[in-house]
Order: C-alpha cells, then structure tokens, then sequence
C-alpha cells in the first residue's frame, strides 16, 4: 500500500473542491510544481494529478503542468481529467506520465478503453469510478451517469485495467472519513485490489484500512495534507507498514 498525495489543478493552480461542486474551490498553492516537490521531500513516491479544468472542458489543459513535475521531481504522475480520447492518452504518455485515469470515458466510450489496453497496456492504465449512491458520476462529477459503479468495476477488470481508483464523492474533500466496505466491494468487483479516494482526514482513517489491507492497493488524500489534519511523512511511513504485514 502506498500514499498518492493529491494535486487538483484548476486555472494552473493547486486546488480542492468540495465534493465536487467548481463553485467551492479552495486555493492551496499558486504552483502545482511546488507543491509536488513538497511531496516529494515528504517522502511520496506517487503523486495524484487531476486536471479539473479538462475533467470540465473533456480536454487536458494542464499537461505542461504534468511534463514538469514529472522533469523537476523523482515523483511517479498518476494524471487524470479530460482524457477521452487516444491521442490524449499518448500525449500524456509522452509527457512522462506513469499511469493515466480513464473516467468519463469509460462509460460514455466503452471502446476507447479497449483501445487504450491495446496502445498503453492495461497496467500503465487507471479505471477512475466516482460514485455517489452507488451511482457512476460523469463530466467532473456534474451528472449522473445510470450505470452502478459495482457493473463497471467488474467489466473493468475483465477488460485487462490493473489499477482502479474508487472515489467517494459524497465524501471528498469532507473529511468525513472513509466507508472502509465500499473499498472491499470494488476490489472484489474489480478483481484487484483499488486506490481509495474520498474522505481520507487522518492517519486514523488509513489505519481503518489495516483489517482490509489485500483489498487496498493505495490511498488518496487531498484535503487532509493541505489543511495539516494528514502528515505526508506519517501517511507515507504507514500504508508502507501496512503493506509490510498484508498477508
């Protein structure tokens, strides 16, 4: 299990929102560069990027962003936002991203994410479901989508996609802690184990995952490490322990 500190760029800076809604953005830092260097010193291997401007507009905005962070830091980029499209996902890449999030597209899409096994392999590939009420959220979290996120986790999965990201929506950016079953039941949807997202305030909340910890692959949080209810290092040091005694 490992940290993936979380990096959402929104007008070329280091933002949250809360659950979701572009009308209540938080600015954490003018440069998202910065920011993942503090990451880096921190300890984290793996950063979280989200581009919300292209998550929005269904076109990356922010790879010169991406080509930076992965230039001027040691940190793996897991990137998401706006990727609907193959050429998108070679530009990213080819920018030096290590995996890339399908999201939107995987249901508004179904063959891109065939096509994009076949381009980048599955494993360089993220399957990103945010849910609300069980229910697939789509275009930066703006509509419902009518498809369970349980049905597309497990056609993700037999699609050849080795990672998956679950996030929360109801739940993120809240602080509210995290709903530790929904993880199991999209790991054992999904047929491996998920990235949990969404609602991840404390070290007490990754440790919650501890019983768990086969189902568990990584942890996201945003707001917590911000806002200094998260420290980095402790996060880090920790999903590396729990990792240590998964069975």
């Amino acid at each position: 299990m490992y940290l993936l500190p979380a990096i959402d760029i929104l007008g070329g800076k280091a933002v949250r929102l809360a659950k979701g809604d572009y009308n209540q953005v938080t600015v954490y830092n003018d440069d998202p560069v910065a920011q993942a260097r503090v990451f880096e010193q921190a300890g984290a291997q793996w950063v979280h990027v989200v581009d919300l401007d292209g998550a929005r507009s269904g076109v990356p905005e922010n790879i010169a962003i991406v080509e930076r962070i992965v230039r001027e830091t040691s940190l793996s980029v897991e990137i998401g936002g706006g990727i609907r499209s193959l050429e998108t996902l070679k530009r990213l890449a080819d920018a030096g991203a290590a995996r890339m999030v399908l999201g939107t597209a995987l249901v508004n899409d179904p063959e891109l994410a065939h096509a994009a096994i076949a381009a980048v392999g599955g494993d360089r590939l993220t399957a990103g479901i945010d849910a609300k009420g069980g229910e697939v959220a789509v275009s930066g979290w703006i509509e419902g989508s009518g498809v369970a996120a349980a049905d597309l986790a497990r056609a993700m999965g037999a699609a050849g996609f080795k990672h998956i990201v679950y996030t929360d929506i109801a739940r993120d950016g809240m602080q509210t802690g995290i709903d530790v079953q929904a993880y199991v039941d999209m790991a054992n949807a999904f047929g491996n184990p998920v990235i949990a997202s969404g609602g991840v305030a404390s070290l007490a909340d990754i440790e919650r995952l501890a019983p768990v910890a086969e189902s568990i692959e990584g942890v996201i949080t945003g707001r917590a490490v911000y806002e200094g209810t998260l420290d980095v290092a402790e996060g880090v040091a920790l999903c590396a322990s729990l990792t240590a005694v998964r069975p």
